[in-house]
């Protein structure tokens, strides 16, 4: 790789705001933010006293071409689940991936049967 793409990762909002490409992940942190926002991915509520809120951090990558040069800087926020406690801030887990072969799995099948989708 050439110089011109060596580019670090923050792992701290300070490390953003003090590198050199600040303005490109301070970009793609709103863009997350604003794409969160859309899809609802949070619920406001009223805070019960006596809790605490759950931290968050930053994952910051940089994402490349075949070739090495930069395609995107890409942000992430996640919660620092961690820090809960089982019973407390949480009575159940459900996690809404779904895996690419189930994917595939029901398009096959919808594809054989000559069926729409949606």
């Amino acid at each position: 790789m050439c110089a011109s793409t060596d580019v670090d990762e923050p792992t701290t909002y300070e490390q953003v705001v003090t590198s050199p490409k600040a303005n490109e992940w301070i970009t793609s942190m709103k863009e997350e933010m604003s794409s969160m926002a859309k899809n609802n991915v949070w619920e406001l509520i009223d805070f019960p006293a006596g809790h605490k809120t759950i931290g968050n951090k930053w994952v910051l990558k940089v994402k490349r071409k075949a070739d090495g040069n930069i395609a995107q800087f890409k942000a992430g926020l996640v919660a620092k689940g961690y820090t809960q406690i089982d019973g407390r801030d949480y009575e159940q887990t459900f996690s809404s991936v779904v895996r690419f072969t189930s994917v595939r799995l029901i398009l096959a099948i919808v594809t054989d049967l000559d069926q729409e989708l949606f």
